[in-house]
């Protein structure tokens, strides 16, 4: 493993969800331990599960991994940090503000900002304070900051008067207000991450087109923060003789070889390191010393008891259920690389072939619904909104507003956080807004919705929908703003998507408490790129399917038993007809 010769002292694994950074990292500790090393092992993942992979309880506190002499670890909860910091920032002002005005800055920091800015400041010590890491040779991190963090750790100012003085807008300052004492440390810590001879960033990543795009944008961002020593791991890669005979194998095998091929330049010129899939999650040590080794375990096919397959619950039955209302807004919501843009154009399509009006939009800068169509089709409107010119656009209105009369420093922090990730689904959400208002006469599917937390701060911090209800409510006026528009179960559909694995299916169910925060009920999940609803013969895959049977039960207690399956397909589903095949009925196996 390229990414492992001569390791400096901090190792740092970033990726998307569900692409094995977690188990790359462990297996990474364990083998510098095996090598005689002392290592600590520290987790920021939300979705950590670190001590299920050695068998352990661990929690916010070292513990030493007695089977592996060398190792400890720390499980850092990002959710327990995100809420400590919030009740101390919201603390003081309880009982002493008005209560609209504390929940405002309750929503201000309830966001994926608050929560990676608090899990940063939890681990600034390991990287600062050398006391607080004495005792090892080497510290692995299991999820690292983005480079929007250390931006703004950068920053010169004052973040609480800056705040204060009413200057800030709704993105990612609010966060920041609390952390002016502790700027030294920062400092520390981000000459650390800075320093290729103390740090590795190790990225890792599936080999899908889309994911090595979004990767080569990752890479481009912490780079730009001064992370510039990266690696490369592509993981779960199908070996070429996984199946023989076996079409669905055969296919995901080319597919991974041309994006490989097709990876762009920024990423192509980084160490890369290739590990196979494996047959079963990975838990347990001798799994975690096998994945290293950059060979496939031996696959055995499934137990008969155990049958890999699922009985299919077609994609089929949920769009019958959003046809039946004529019209309405469909949100297709996930994380990214799940999907969402395949299974948004599959219902577009199969709405639009049982001759209902559809407009399908996507805000995705990853997505190219021309390239996903392949072709037109009778009552179908396709539209893109480009997340750049939209942002562009808001900073632009921001900056001449809330920036005139600024001094040079106030300014140059109102640029950094209107750079922000909720700065872009604020100024999304507009352009949407603009396309809601079309289904109350047609079918509107929407790809990439904002979160809960960017609709909350719309609504907190004096945005559209309440500032009409202020002006409206005393009036006898009746209106619809957006925002009710979302909450009305009548008249909007939204569905989570997921994949059928660990991560994947923790974040989605995040991302609806998320969303159950600004009264918004999800209405469907979809279970995509199933290997349990396809069919394949291959060993190693049927394996991979009967393990999702845990995550596909999981999903039907999260969406109360409404939800559909999407199976791993042969042939990618781009193109009308294939589009329109994944909502056909499939026969039950």
């Amino acid at each position: 493993m390229r990414f492992l010769d001569h390791p400096p002292r901090f190792l740092f694994f970033t990726g998307k969800g569900g692409v094995g950074k977690t188990s790359i990292a462990c297996a990474s500790a364990v083998r510098l331990a095996d090598q005689g090393r002392r290592v600590l092992l520290v987790s920021t993942d939300p979705a950590s599960n670190v001590g299920q992979v050695f068998g352990v309880t661990i929690g916010n506190r070292t513990t030493a991994i007695e089977a592996v002499p060398g190792l400890q670890a720390l499980e850092i909860d990002p959710q327990a940090a995100a809420q400590a910091y919030r009740d101390r920032l919201v603390g003081p002002v309880r009982g002493v503000l008005p209560e609209d005005v504390v929940r405002g800055i309750e929503e201000q920091l309830s966001g994926a900002c608050t929560t990676e800015i608090a899990a940063f400041d939890e681990f600034t010590a390991l990287l600062a304070d050398d006391a607080a890491t004495a005792g090892f040779d080497h510290v692995v991190f299991d999820t690292a900051p983005t480079g929007h963090t250390i931006r703004l750790l950068q920053l010169p100012g004052a973040w609480t008067g800056f705040l204060d003085a009413g200057k800030g807008d709704a993105s990612c300052l609010g966060p920041l207000a609390g952390l002016e004492k502790h700027r030294a440390q920062y400092r520390a810590a981000l000459d650390v991450l800075a320093d290729a001879s103390r740090t590795r960033l190790v990225l890792v990543a599936r080999a899908q087109g889309t994911a090595l795009r979004e990767l080569a944008r990752t890479q481009h961002e912490l780079a730009g923060a001064g992370l510039r020593s990266a690696f490369l791991v592509v993981n779960g890669l199908m070996p070429a003789d996984a199946g023989r005979g076996d079409p669905l194998a055969a296919a995901i095998h080319e597919r991974e070889t041309a994006a490989l091929q097709g990876m762009p330049e920024t990423v192509r010129t980084l160490p890369v390191d290739r590990l196979p899939l494996q047959p079963f999650n990975l838990v347990g040590l001798a799994a975690l010393r096998r994945l290293l080794d950059a060979s496939p375990a031996e696959a055995a096919a499934p137990a008969s008891e155990t049958p890999a397959t699922v009985d299919a619950r077609p994609l089929s039955a949920l769009v019958d259920g959003i046809a039946h209302d004529g019209a309405g807004l469909v949100m297709v919501v996930g994380k990214g690389g799940v999907g969402k843009t395949t299974v948004a154009a599959a219902i577009a399509v199969a709405l639009a072939r049982r001759g209902l009006d559809v407009h399908l939009t996507t805000s995705d800068p990853a997505a190219h619904l021309d390239e996903t169509l392949l072709g037109e089709l009778a009552h179908l409107q396709v539209s893109r909104i480009d997340p750049h010119a939209e942002t562009e656009r808001y900073r632009r209105q921001v900056l001449q507003t809330k920036g005139a009369g600024l001094d040079d420093a106030g300014r140059s922090l109102l640029e950094e956080d209107l750079r922000s990730p909720c700065t872009e689904e604020i100024a999304v959400f507009q352009a949407f807004s603009r396309v809601i208002r079309e289904a109350g006469t047609r079918f509107v599917v929407m790809d990439t919705a904002p979160t809960g937390h960017t609709l909350l701060l719309l609504d907190a911090t004096g945005s559209y929908h309440r500032e009409v209800v202020r002006q409206t409510g005393d009036k006898g006026l009746h209106t619809t703003t957006p925002l009710m528009r979302l909450q009305d179960a009548r008249r909007t559909k939204l569905l989570v998507v997921t994949l059928p694995e660990t991560t994947p299916v923790l974040e989605a169910a995040d991302l609806q408490a998320d969303l159950r925060r600004a009264g918004i009920e999800p209405w469907a999940w979809v279970i995509n790129q199933s290997l349990a609803a396809a069919d394949t013969h291959a060993p190693l895959l049927r394996q991979r399917a009967a393990a999702e049977r845990e995550r596909i039960d999981e999903v039907g207690r999260l969406s109360a038993g409404r939800f559909a399956i999407v199976a791993q397909q042969v042939a990618e589903p781009v193109g009308v007809q294939r589009l329109a095949a994944l909502a056909e009925p499939v026969s039950p196996r």
